[in-house]
């Protein structure tokens, strides 16, 4: 098996938001982190753009040419928090096309772990509209690109971002194909994500989110995903799971207040590796926040070790904490398999 790759692009650079949390230094500091842990064992590779195809699986064709034109006429605001620079289309299709390769490599069976570490981030983008700092929604044209590319029938995607998921959880809301999972604080940005939103119509029961209290930390985050996020995933048994993985959880950072660790981080990756290897899906991961530069480096660095490593670290064995427990008892109403877990 090939080492693990590490989709990148110096487009990213070029997305010029001004003064901004999110900026380019955040794609310099997990380089400059990556670089001085001797780069983890992962292969750097070059994003190429995104299939126009892929694009228009998932957004119509107005939206990807209003942010084209809107970049070639030098850029300006969508609303107040997203930002159109004269480098964004360059930046945005690259890393949508980082989410595609991530899945070709995974599902092309020759290698055992791929991430994409590219800006805008996305999760946060709608079918029609951006907004929150995204363009385009990098982790759902992935997880189409499976179905409609690979054949895929199931495909898991944990959103761990401290804010919720709210586009990719509209674009699959009413779909089996894909289980979105997302864990976020709760209340903050967007104001989506309430537990009682479990999708609709074919999809009911596939839309599963868990909102964590302000200030949780590693015991409840960790947890969250050893007992809910885990059971829940053996049930569905995906065949592939992607990460969308912000790290704005983390401690140190200004946008949001829990009280995640970079060991934290670690744990949560260690499993859903564990995951992947009971189920026998690949593993993905497509950046989405953190804003503090230099705990985004570390937790990002700390991720990709745990994926990466030729011996699977060892799931967290911790006991499971009452917001574990009171979210699988609700999930369990839509997924009996989890009762007695």
């Amino acid at each position: 098996m090939a080492a693990p790759v590490l989709l990148h692009h110096p487009a990213s650079l070029e997305h010029d938001t001004g003064m901004h949390p999110e900026s380019a230094a955040r794609i310099t500091a997990i380089h400059r982190e990556l670089d001085l842990r001797g780069g983890l064992g992962w292969e750097r590779r070059e994003a190429d753009p995104v299939d126009r195809a892929a694009l228009l699986a998932v957004h119509p064709e107005r939206h990807i040419l209003a942010i084209e034109e809107l970049a070639a006429a030098g850029g300006g605001h969508l609303d107040m928090d997203t930002v159109v620079s004269a480098g964004s289309w360059e930046a945005a299709v690259r890393a949508a096309g980082g989410a595609t390769a991530v899945v070709d490599l995974l599902l092309g069976g020759s290698v055992a772990a791929a991430a994409t570490a590219q800006r805008p981030p996305g999760h946060h983008c709608e079918a029609s509209r951006p907004m929150g700092f995204c363009l385009f929604n990098n982790v759902a044209i992935g997880a189409q690109h499976a179905l409609d590319a690979h054949g895929l029938e199931r495909v898991m995607i944990l959103d761990w971002d401290v804010h919720h998921g709210n586009g990719t959880n509209d674009i699959f809301h009413a779909t089996p194909e894909v289980l979105f999972v997302s864990m976020h604080q709760w209340p903050l940005y967007p104001g989506t994500g309430a537990a009682e939103d479990i999708g609709e119509g074919r999809g009911l029961g596939h839309t599963v989110n868990l909102p964590m209290m302000p200030g949780s930390g590693d015991d409840a985050w960790v947890s969250m995903v050893e007992h809910v996020v885990r059971p829940l995933g053996r049930a569905y048994a995906p065949q592939l799971i992607l990460i969308s993985a912000g790290y704005d959880a983390h401690r140190d950072d200004p946008l949001a207040d829990c009280r995640v660790s970079d060991t934290g981080y670690a744990a949560m990756a260690a499993s859903v590796r564990a995951l992947g290897a009971e189920v026998g899906a690949p593993v993905g991961v497509v950046l989405e926040g953190g804003y503090d530069v230099a705990a985004l480096g570390r937790a990002f660095c700390d991720t990709l070790a745990a994926l990466g490593a030729d011996e699977a670290p060892a799931a967290p064995e911790l006991d499971c904490h009452p917001a574990a427990g009171q979210a699988l008892r609700r999930v369990a109403e839509s997924w009996p398999q989890l009762h007695g877990v």
